[in-house]
């Protein structure tokens, strides 16, 4: 459905037009509403009555439409499309919460998908970024493929294998301190690309190794995507 055109300093979140609206019209009656230029100075908007009232009528009409596309999808199986729009635009960053709106779904639908398919999950708060998330069943392994694109669990990102830190490798290399990682740790260590979309313009994402950044993790902090393949996801776009 069209949308109202905003200027790039005008605050037309929806969080804010809906706190402009509860100010308008307070539930207490011991509550003073605002005016309708206080309105327009909370939402950084030229002072216009008329496209105050057109951006409030549009809302409740985006509201509205939203209501009945979710009411019309509930009970309804996940089309293979939703599916992939769901794993596709996790891995690439993007929240739950966000998913569930262009989808007309609920967040809880959306996570379901999720979990019964096994993708990898990222922390919901900034604190727990620095936490590792246990790797579903069905990314587990223990060896990879130099250009393998898999999930990196230290980073909550996707990634690309570019090397396995064998020790014939560190010891073909001259000053590198030799680890027998698979000793000390039971599991081998890979050196990888961590993928990181670059800020600006998201054509550039399409190029290769644009953004991002090189790490060492061991084997059982890395999990595979393959399976997502049947889905039609092409992982080398993550």
């Amino acid at each position: 459905m069209p949308r109202l055109k905003k200027k790039d300093h005008e605050k037309l979140t929806q969080q804010n037009i809906q706190h402009v609206i509860n100010l308008l019209n307070p539930t207490d009656s011991s509550t003073k509403a605002i005016t309708k230029r206080e309105a327009c100075n909370i939402l950084n908007i030229s002072y216009n009555t008329s496209r105050l009232n057109k951006i409030i009528e549009d809302f409740h009409d985006q509201k509205e439409y939203r209501a009945k596309r979710v009411s019309q999808n509930r009970g309804r199986a996940a089309r293979p499309d939703e599916i992939q729009d769901i794993i596709r635009e996790y891995l690439s960053g993007e929240n739950i919460s966000n998913i569930a709106k262009g989808l007309y779904r609920s967040p809880a639908f959306v996570k379901s998908i999720l979990e019964r398919i096994g993708v990898p999950q990222r922390p919901t708060q900034v604190e727990g970024r620095r936490q590792e998330y246990f790797l579903p069943e069905e990314c587990v392994a223990e060896d990879f493929e130099e250009g393998e694109i898999v999930w990196s669990a230290a980073h909550h990102a996707p990634a690309v294998i570019n090397r396995k830190m064998s020790k014939d490798y560190q010891d073909s290399r001259p000053g590198l301190q030799t680890v027998n990682y698979k000793e000390k740790y039971g599991c081998e260590c890979y050196g990888i690309h961590v993928r990181q979309k670059p800020s600006g313009d998201t054509d550039f994402w399409d190029m290769p190794d644009v953004g991002g950044f090189y790490a060492f993790t061991l084997a059982y902090d890395l999990g595979k995507l393959k399976h997502l393949e049947e889905y039609g996801i092409n992982l080398e776009k993550l």
